[in-house]
């Protein structure tokens, strides 16, 4: 198959987005905070992705101009690309990097409609309320789903304007009916989104295998690397929480086929793992909740616990991973009122306990945090390796 070029949408961390799309694809290139494109031999999947809300295929480029003019030749360009459609074609516009009214938007929209009419091509135009149509309005349409519903992406970079067509956007009706229907769940625990479980499977850098979650809670790891095709094994600590995944694992397997699911009870600073292990993703112990910035006092007899449990955690699952193993662990940072972090000190001592960074070109990936603003309690994520 021959190599495609690609556009990705990126989600609301853009590092976090750029660095997934590294660690898939290989080489990528941001070209802002909103996009960054990449080449594939392979037509990309945006539900395999958590950090991407739209990809698209790049079919045009044209130099940086104004949309009064640039629109003049979409709607040329792509009158002559659908003149001999059959049927009825549903069209959305959606326009990035550049401030354009709505409007105009469906001006551009409005011109391609008729001249296609001329065609006696019959097209139904998507309204816009913003520059871009919403990730729910694009999925909501179906739109890069079938070759009768486009999505045009236009995306304004420093030197070039791209036109993509969509391959579809992030599955959200999908995406909440995973995390909110399970037959169990437990906010106490932590509630790990599956789009960042999705998110940490692929920054691990892991493409087969089996898949370990030391801390599984309610399974969501497993669950989001089942889909993708894993082999998936789950240990910890709560039976209560092995009793949920093993429930929620055999509600997903009524819906899907999975491979090979194992769950058992286990704790992580001490239990003996069976083998093999291809790659570890878990979001470990996250300390106690906080729904306000704690007292330092408090800060930090939270972090020396949770620093005790996580780096005991990693001496002892070190000697049981081959040498070169992937890990992704979510980790908790705490944010203060004024936006600093509070890191655990077992970040610092990493080397020391036999593990690396993964390097990515693109991205530090000793710097890649994911929180909301509202939230005291974030998460570090350690894209690391069992050194040689």
């Amino acid at each position: 198959m021959s190599t495609q070029n690609y556009v990705s949408l990126l989600g609301r961390q853009p590092e976090l987005s750029i660095a997934e799309l590294e660690q898939v694809f290989g080489h990528v290139t941001p070209l802002s905070d909103i996009a960054a494109t990449y080449k594939s031999t392979v037509r990309p999947d945006v539900q395999r992705l958590g950090g991407s809300i739209k990809l698209g295929e790049i079919v045009a480029e044209f130099e940086p101009q104004e949309w009064s003019r640039l629109s003049k030749r979409i709607a040329r360009y792509y009158a002559d690309r659908l003149s001999s459609f059959e049927g009825k074609v549903t069209i959305g516009i959606s326009v990035y990097g550049r401030k354009v009214s709505p409007r105009d938007v469906q001006r551009t929209g409005l011109a391609l409609k008729t001249a296609l009419k001329q065609n006696s091509v019959s097209m139904r135009l998507i309204p816009n309320d913003d520059s871009a149509l919403s990730t729910a309005t694009s999925h909501h349409n179906k739109l890069g789903l079938s070759p009768n519903k486009i999505e045009l992406l236009i995306v304004y970079a420093k030197d070039v304007v791209l036109v993509a067509e969509s391959l579809g956007t992030q599955n959200i009706t999908a995406l909440a009916a995973r995390d909110q229907a399970r037959p169990k769940t437990d906010a106490f625990v932590g509630m790990l989104p599956p789009k960042l479980a999705l998110m940490m499977i692929n920054l691990s850098g892991v493409k087969e295998g089996r898949i370990l979650d030391p801390f599984c809670g309610t399974g969501v790891v497993l669950q989001e690397a089942a889909l993708l095709g894993f082999n998936v094994y789950g240990t910890d600590l709560s039976e209560k929480m092995v009793d949920y995944s093993n429930a929620n694992m055999q509600w997903l397997s009524e819906k899907f086929s999975l491979g090979d699911v194992n769950v058992e009870a286990g704790d992580a600073v001490e239990h003996t793992w069976q083998k093999p292990i291809d790659a570890v993703v878990a979001e470990t112990y996250l300390g106690q909740p906080f729904s306000a910035p704690p007292s330092p006092d408090k800060l930090d007899k939270v972090v020396k616990v949770v620093d005790v449990i996580v780096s005991k955690f990693l001496s002892n699952i070190h000697d049981q991973l081959e040498p070169g193993t992937p890990l992704c662990l979510a980790v908790p940072a705490w944010r203060s009122a004024t936006g600093w972090f509070t890191y655990l000190p077992v970040i610092k001592k990493l080397e020391s306990l036999g593990y690396e960074w993964q390097v990515l070109k693109q991205v530090d990936t000793t710097k890649l945090t994911y929180y909301r603003e509202d939230q005291v309690v974030a998460r570090q994520l350690l894209i690391l390796k069992r050194s040689s």
